[in-house]
């Protein structure tokens, strides 16, 4: 459902790219209703010739008339850039912050009273249109605009509503997590290696199964555990597979790699607090 919306992005890196193409892609907003500033003059004429949109270099022009701003710059340079903006923001306009670590109340208390912000943790395979991303709404942000966000994120993926202090684990896990996957897949491949096979093949053999892993769980409904069941039969190759994976400690890493992530996220968003 296309959005009578005009949107403003500041930012317009990987994730801000991978917005702009999805939400254009499902007809959400229109080229012509999309403006996005940033500090790389070839990274906006990209932008313009990709998607037709209209690319600025001042970030006043990208808020200009906006309905909608996409805050989609780098942690530290929140805080220099709503310096920039914040005369120029009122409770008309929706801000959408994607900047990791940054609480809404950091936000909030830089605009002007009654700002609707909602702040979002997406993740990289967004640019491919397999995104998973969590919405945490701030003190003024209403049911409506969290639906408004999750319309948004829904076009580069999935997206989950969370009480802003869960966004820390989510960092954690999916946020953090394709980093997880492609340790896993490389992993995987080098086994493959080992056993004979070629780097091209194994690479794709191991990719492709874990994909499909994934989107068996999503479409099945099915819970891990029972899927894993499923593949394992008595005394089978599989079995004695997992049986190396347990005396590895697989499941006790991977749960302490989260946990080690979210709470270094939690450290990064104190030094903003």
């Amino acid at each position: 459902m296309a959005l009578d919306k005009k949107v403003g992005m500041i930012g317009g890196g990987k994730m801000g790219s991978a917005l702009i193409g999805g939400m254009i892609s499902a007809g959400v907003v229109e080229p012509r209703n999309i403006t996005v500033s940033d500090v790389m003059a070839e990274r906006l004429n990209d932008l313009k010739k990709s998607f037709g949109v209209k690319a600025v270099n001042d970030n006043g022009q990208a808020l200009k008339g906006a309905d909608i701003l996409i805050l989609a710059v780098k942690p530290q340079n929140v805080a220099g850039v709503l310096e920039e903006i914040c005369g120029a923001i009122d409770r008309k306009t929706l801000l959408i912050s994607i900047a990791a670590g940054i609480p809404t109340r950091f936000i909030e208390e830089r605009m002007e009273k009654g700002a609707r912000v909602v702040r979002v943790m997406p993740n990289t395979p967004a640019l491919v249109g397999e995104g998973m991303a969590a919405i945490a709404g701030g003190r003024a942000a209403t049911a409506r605009d969290v639906r408004l966000v999750e319309q948004i994120f829904a076009t580069v993926g999935k997206a989950v509503v969370l009480k802003e202090e869960l966004l820390d684990a989510v960092t954690g896990l999916s946020g953090s997590g394709p980093a997880y996957g492609f340790v896993m897949i490389e992993a995987l491949a080098d086994g493959g290696v080992r056993m004979g096979l070629s780097r091209d093949v194994a690479l794709q053999l191991a990719a492709q199964t874990l994909l499909g892993a994934a989107k068996l769980f999503l479409v099945s409904g099915k819970h891990p555990g029972e899927l894993k069941d499923m593949v394992a039969s008595p005394a089978g190759s599989t079995i004695a597979g997992l049986q190396a994976l347990e005396e590895g400690k697989l499941r006790a890493t991977l749960m302490a790699a989260v946990e080690a992530a979210t709470l270094r996220s939690r450290e990064l968003g104190q030094t903003v607090r």
